[in-house]
Parts: C-alpha cells; structure tokens; sequence
C-alpha cells in the first residue's frame, strides 16, 4: 500500500514538496490508538531505539556501579551534536570502567552542532569517535561489558556476546524477530534490525508502563526514559528538536530521533509509545509528524497543545531569516 502525503512544504502558497510516511500509537497492551500508512512494513528504527539497547546497562548493575546519573543514562540513550558536555561526559564514562576513547568502535564524525565544529577546528585538533553521535551509547556498551566481564574488543559484532544481549533485550521488548534476516549495519557499526512501526509503539509503550516486562526491566526502563526527560540536553544538544520537546514538557514527554526520518516516543502519563517513518528519509517532516501527533494526543492541555502545534509547522526561512513559506502536516494527520 500507497503511504499518504503527511506532510507538505510551501514556498509562499504554493506546495513545493510533498513527504509520505506511517505512523501509529500504541498503548501498552498493543492496541492502535491512531495510525496511518503501512505500519507492518519493517523498518530500520535506528538510533530511536537506543533506550531500550541501554537497558543492559541499567539492568546488569552497572549503572550503579558507576555510579552514572541522569545525565550519563541520558548521553547512553543519546544522539548527541558532539558539544564539548557530551564529549567530556562519554570520556568520564569511559574513565570510571578504565577504558578510554581508544576502545570506542563507533567511527569518528565532525560535530553536528556548527559551533562545536568551529571550536573543534580552530582548536587545530580533528575529531575522535568521542565526537561521534553515538559516543554515548557505545560508553554505555563498553562499560557494560567491563562490568559483566564481557571482552570489549569486537563488541560492535553481532555474533559477540554483548550484541547478542542487546539482540534480546530488542526482541523482549517489542515482540519483534531480530535475525539475521532483517539485520544490516548501523551508522556505528552495531547491528540495525528491521522491525515493524506497530512493534517500535508497542514497545515504547511498555517501556512507559513496565506492561509485560520483567519486574527488573520494567524499572530499568522508567529509569531511562526519566532520566532523558530530566536530561534532554544530553539526548540530543543544543536547537535540537529532541532537545526542545522534552524541555518545554519535562517529564510528560519522551521522544528520539533516528536516521532516516524515524521517530519513537512515549508518552507515560497516557500509557501511550510512539513510532513513524518518513518514507524519503526527511528529518524535518518527521518532525513535524511527530509534534503534530504529540499535539493530538496532549490535546486536553491546550496550552500544551498550541505549542506543540506550532511545532508541527515551522517557518521556512530565506537566507537572510525572512519566513517565505512553512512546513504543515495535512489532513492525514489532522
């Protein structure tokens, strides 16, 4: 099936792009609250599911033999813009398990926020794999395995033993296979498994209500995800969408972005998980998707509910700041 147009881009009043995608809500018990498009084709979830590939770091102890708080739960769920805090914070990590940036796996990339990457440049120094976006959570990975005795070399590989723990933690959560059949490689170099958009609400839904999780899975989730809403900042950084949403809602909103125009989110006073996809990969209309529905389900608080309205149709600027058209989700999303 044909995904609808859910989002549509003016240049003046005129439609200039069109973006097609899915959607669905789920509550915990996996039942559809609203959906639209084709939400049993698999789909890479990417880095939006990286609060539940840190549950073993929460579950196996080591969290607390780290003695990590809110801001490191929330860098290892994290796809942070390589900002001197997240830099410093995954290298802090690393250090408490007697490991340093030499062990990360993850690849090296500049910083996604501009003015870190300036810093970084005139600094004269290139970036390490601390700067990677997925730092974090391979510092969450790697502390893991020194915890539980686990060699850290190699941990990136699916056949190695952490992956194979994270591998079924995936499946436990959302119900889902994870194979080698839907299996590919992510930006980082960990395995990706393809997944359906109903499996990745579903998920997030008992990841907001412990429904159907193991008692010790159950706090280990609430703890992530409550640790990223006091910490939206080390989810993502600075103007980030990710950033945004759960800082104006603290508490009441947990959302993460992937690659590919992939959104999850939960949201845990409603019981309700969160997952979409925008088919051509755009980041911005998978925004817009996601505060529009955000705004559906938070409608009962309007002030809330503007906001999040607005944030579902951004201006877009010309070059010198001047609004020449906007971003609007369409009736599909009405």
């Amino acid at each position: 099936m044909a995904n609808p147009v859910l989002v549509e881009v003016l240049r003046g009043d005129i439609v200039e792009s069109r973006h097609r995608g899915a959607y669905i809500v789920c509550d915990a018990e996996g039942k559809a609250v609203l959906e639209a498009g084709d939400v049993l084709r698999p789909v890479f979830p990417r880095s939006a599911v990286k609060a539940i590939q840190a549950l073993p770091l929460v579950e196996s102890g080591t969290a607390d033999a780290f003695a990590f708080g809110d801001p490191e739960l929330a860098l290892a769920c994290a796809s942070h813009s390589g900002e001197a805090a997240h830099v410093e914070l995954a290298r802090a990590m690393l250090a408490r398990a007697g490991l340093d940036e030499s062990d990360l796996e993850c690849g090296s990339h500049w910083p996604t926020d501009h003015d870190a990457t300036v810093a970084l440049a005139r600094s004269g120094k290139g970036p390490s794999d601390l700067y990677n976006n997925c730092s974090g959570k391979h510092s969450g990975f790697l502390c893991t395995c020194r915890h539980l005795g686990i060699a850290t070399a190699g941990y990136i590989a699916p056949d190695h033993a952490f992956q194979e723990l994270v591998r079924a933690t995936m499946e436990d959560v959302t119900g889902a296979p994870h194979g080698p059949r839907n299996r590919a490689v992510d930006g980082c170099s960990i395995p990706t498994y393809a997944v359906p958009l109903r499996n990745l609400a579903h998920g997030f839904a008992r990841m907001a209500t412990g429904a159907g999780l193991a008692p010790d899975r159950a706090r280990a989730a609430r703890r992530l995800l409550a640790a990223c809403m006091a910490e939206p900042f080390f989810v993502a950084g600075t103007r980030r969408a990710d950033t945004r949403l759960m800082s104006f809602a603290p508490g009441r909103i947990f959302v993460k972005t992937g690659a590919e125009g992939v959104y999850c989110a939960a949201v845990p006073e409603l019981g309700l998980g969160v997952a979409l996809k925008c088919d051509d990969g755009a980041g911005r209309a998978a925004e817009a998707i996601l505060a529009a529905i955000l705004a559906k389900l938070l409608e009962v608080d309007q002030d809330l509910a503007l906001w999040l309205g607005r944030q579902a149709r951004p201006a877009v600027p010309s070059r010198k700041g001047e609004e020449v058209g906007m971003v609007r989700p369409t009736a599909a999303l009405a």
